[in-house]
């Protein structure tokens, strides 16, 4: 079973309706239960990174999270404002600190000075830094559909999955072991999407 993390700021209905058009069991959940219960975690987000940290810990699920995710190793994926709530701390609304499962800052995206719109709304190319079984069967600088205002800069490199560009280098997805996140909504990323949640319910992270 995959938990969909309900925590009051998600995309979650497109995100079940993804995983449910792929064949994959998904449940819509807020109880901490499930969340032990469950085989894979997804943290979508669309929202203010402050008030997200806020909602998982008034609804105790930042401490479920920690134990499936950093204990238990299992599988997850973040999505939009579930990758930058693993960040260190956020500058949205003032400095407030994240998860801290990737070592980082989330900033305003700096793109006004070109041209640039901010929120960054579209689709823009995906390139990949390093191979992934998470890209698997999918182009390189293939598009994917983003929405966010700020975006988190990693602090080690290594994380770095896949970037792009708007105005500055943009943190496209990141991963550490059985951690991936990406800023862009596969759910809304029609068949390369579709492609990257297929990848993720077959995915076997090696957690060394």
């Amino acid at each position: 079973m995959i938990a969909i993390v309900d925590y009051g700021l998600g995309n979650l209905f497109s995100v079940h309706k993804a995983f449910e058009f792929l064949g994959a069991h998904a449940k819509i959940t807020s109880d901490p239960d499930d969340i032990h219960a469950a085989d894979r975690i997804v943290l979508p987000g669309v929202g203010a990174f402050d008030h997200g940290m806020v909602n998982l810990k008034e609804k105790g699920l930042d401490k479920a999270l920690e134990d499936v995710v950093r204990k238990d190793k299992k599988p997850f994926l973040g999505i939009c404002l579930g990758l930058q709530l693993l960040a260190n701390e956020g500058e949205e609304n003032g400095v407030h600190p994240g998860f801290g499962w990737v070592t980082g800052r989330v900033t305003k995206i700096k793109a006004e000075a070109d041209g640039l719109k901010v929120p960054h709304i579209g689709w823009n190319n995906v390139t990949r830094l390093r191979e992934s079984p998470l890209f698997n069967g999918i182009k390189p600088d293939a598009d994917f559909y983003f929405v966010h205002s700020y975006q988190l800069h990693c602090t080690d490199d290594t994380d770095l999955l896949a970037s792009s560009e708007y105005g500055e280098r943009v943190t496209a997805a990141i991963m550490r072991g059985n951690i991936f996140a990406t800023q862009f909504h596969p759910e809304k990323s029609q068949e390369h999407g579709l492609k990257l949640l297929e990848n993720f319910i077959n995915w076997e992270p090696d957690n060394g």
